[in-house]
């Protein structure tokens, strides 16, 4: 996918995946107050929603998951970083899916990683426009400390990885560019700080 071998393979997302692997933003089910409107597929329009797979996360997976659809794209025919090139993979959910086995976008979510204009990382809320009400987005609600502390280490180590440090970045360059307000959850420490 790059123009160099990703280190994020699948024992690498083994430990991230792991770092949040009782992490959630409420003490329950968040999906009990929206009746799951990110994982739910009841018109032709939200079936075509889905997300990408950061890069190498495909190796956690076997590409033939019941409650999964696969598109295999190119980097280069979309909106990607110039440093991605070749495969990205994009998944549609056909259902909820096991909860141990949801992609990082989805364990990540109402938060998104986002890089300062001094190069901070942080993690801020998702601005990204839904095509659904999510109420923790639109209500800001207090999101449990140790969700928050998982992710920060989660994206500290995901953003070692210089092709989705490169995303990051350009998500965090597009915000700027549209204007969107960012509302700072976490600064996330510099690895070895």
């Amino acid at each position: 996918m790059g123009p160099h071998k990703p280190i994020a393979g699948r024992e690498f997302y083994r430990q991230v995946y792991a770092l949040l692997a009782d992490a959630s933003p409420l003490a329950g089910d968040c999906g009990e107050l929206c009746h799951k409107a990110c994982c739910t597929l009841e018109s032709p329009e939200s079936r075509q929603l889905g997300i990408y797979l950061l890069p190498g996360e495909e190796t956690m997976f076997t590409g033939h998951e019941d409650w999964l659809v696969w598109e295999e794209q190119r980097a280069e025919h979309y909106d990607f970083p110039s440093s991605w090139h070749g495969p990205v993979f994009f998944v549609h959910c056909t259902s909820t899916c096991p909860r141990p086995q949801r992609p990082m976008q989805c364990r990540t979510f109402p938060l998104a990683p986002h890089y300062l204009p001094g190069g901070t990382l942080t993690l801020i809320w998702e601005t990204m426009p839904l095509p659904y009400v999510c109420p923790l987005v639109k209500d800001k609600w207090p999101l449990r400390q140790d969700f928050i502390l998982a992710l920060g280490r989660a994206w500290q180590l995901l953003t070692q990885e210089p092709l989705i440090r490169d995303l990051v970045q350009w998500d965090s360059r597009h915000r700027y560019r549209q204007g969107d307000p960012v509302q700072i959850v976490l600064v996330i420490p510099e690895v070895g700080a």
